[in-house]
């Protein structure tokens, strides 16, 4: 049995599942189907015996989200960090400079954190179909089957048989994402869609990219050589890494190399592109009605419903999507689901703050929340992991004030050490040096209330940090 060594490609921002996907915690890492995020049902599927321990490979931002989010569906990885972001022909490149490490025959399967599948059985027997044609030198995708003349994915002609059993197609070309009727006909024609999924040997790849992009595979080599190991993390060399040109793999080799190769698959994939995808892979009523959280749908038909926190109702609308997060709301008809990342951008040339952040910031030992704010005060919530610590640091413009309402936290507070239980509350001056801490076996939860002329994040002064962060 051939082996495969596994590489998650988990640093997308997924604007079009926006406003519940955003820059600060984006779409691999949310539940859009079912109780796990993608990028975890993705590691599920790597659980039968012919895959290696994935590596995943992610940029710094999301380094704590990947390595909680393994912890919780208790999966191991080796998680390697790009400095600076730059597309997946760069990141392939790494992938195959890792994999030669184990040996220059390795078999790699490039896979998306933000992709769903629901033949999992069959997408395990296809790896194993692709990765066999991999090790006679083919650089193999899954050409996924059309359900219908979609317009927002590439297509793949596939071409003649390269396996005696004749599962296994060359790929006579590469098409862009087309109009309707060119859909219609390549539908008709039996083009694939393309799935981003690859297969190659480790040694093939790198052969690959020293003749069609050779500055990326010089750089992806000086950087993986480079590299450092920083906490659970592997952390590519910056400035190797960052000469790297910026360019997608399908057009760095896929679209160029007479290697490429294609298994047709019909295993229930999609890339969970925009809601409309979500509201199909949902469980609906008789009516097409889904409903995920607190929601009401009278007289209306195919409406989808997203809030986790307020009653969000829908009556007499059809083909709408509602999705309701503590800070925006969208409302969308089902056909214009490609017009979120135009209405992101948009919000982002406005300034607006929630397009790329949630009002609940993620940190590697817990999260805060806001909850209220004025010109010299702000409210959050926060609440640390049981055995984590903030880092020790001190502010030079606000005073703090703590409640603990869930815990007991163990604070630090210039050269005293309290512990302040449920109902309890300390007080921080300005300028003191503080940390907190959860020697506890539960979480700590906590309100803070600041005071001050400027309270900013950047107004912080890290003096320790176990997190090894600036």
């Amino acid at each position: 049995m051939v082996k495969i060594l596994p590489v998650i490609m988990c640093g997308g921002s997924g604007t079009r599942v926006w406003p519940e996907s955003r820059e600060s915690l984006p779409k691999q890492f949310i539940s859009l189907v079912g109780a796990n995020s993608t990028f975890q049902l993705a590691l599920e599927i790597l659980e039968d015996e012919v895959f290696e321990t994935p590596i995943v490979i992610s940029n710094h931002d999301y380094r704590f989200l990947v390595a909680d989010q393994l912890a919780q569906v208790k999966r191991d990885a080796r998680i390697v960090l790009e400095p600076v972001r730059r597309d997946s022909g760069p990141a392939v490149a790494v992938a195959a400079e890792f994999a030669a490490q184990a040996g220059p025959e390795t078999i790699v399967a490039v896979l998306a954190a933000d992709h769903v599948v629901q033949n999992k059985a069959g997408f395990v027997a296809l790896c194993k179909q692709a990765a066999e044609a991999a090790a006679l030198g083919y650089i193999v995708t899954l050409g996924v089957k059309p359900t219908g003349p979609a317009t927002g994915y590439g297509y793949i002609k596939p071409g003649k048989a390269v396996t005696a059993e004749g599962d296994v197609f060359r790929v006579d070309g590469f098409v862009e994402k087309p109009n309707v009727e060119t859909a219609e006909r390549y539908v008709a024609e039996g083009y694939l869609w393309n799935s981003g999924n690859f297969f190659f040997r480790a040694d093939v790849m790198q052969a690959e990219l020293r003749q069609y992009e050779p500055a990326i595979a010089e750089a992806a080599a000086d950087a993986v050589a480079k590299s450092k190991q920083d906490l659970k993390f592997i952390v590519l060399d910056a400035d190797a890494f960052a000469r790297a040109p910026k360019i997608s793999i399908d057009y760095a080799v896929m679209e160029r190399t007479d290697k490429a190769a294609v298994v047709p698959a019909d295993i229930g994939w999609s890339d969970v592109g925009n809601w409309s995808a979500v509201w199909e892979l949902s469980n609906r009523d008789e009516s097409g009605n889904s409903i995920r959280g607190h929601g009401v749908v009278m007289n209306a038909e195919n409406v989808h419903i997203r809030s986790d926190e307020h009653l969000t109702t829908v009556v007499g609308v059809d083909d709408v999507i509602v999705v309701t997060t503590q800070d925006a709301v969208l409302v969308l008809n089902k056909a214009h689901g490609d017009k979120v990342k135009q209405l992101v951008d948009r919000l982002k040339e406005e300034g607006r703050p929630e397009a790329l952040a949630h009002k609940r910031s993620f940190r590697p030992w817990g999260y805060y929340q806001s909850v209220d704010s004025g010109t010299r005060y702000q409210v959050k919530r926060i609440v640390v992991k049981p055995g984590e610590r903030l880092s020790l640091q001190k502010h030079f413009h606000r005073a703090e004030h703590w409640i603990v309402v869930k815990g007991t936290a163990e604070v630090t507070r210039d050269n005293e050490i309290h512990l302040v239980h449920e109902n309890e509350s300390i007080y921080l001056p300005i300028g003191s040096v503080h940390r907190m801490a959860n020697p506890g076996k539960i979480d700590l939860e906590l309100i803070e209330v600041q005071t001050g002329s400027y309270l900013g994040e950047d107004d912080i002064v890290r003096i320790q940090d176990v997190y090894n962060r600036g």
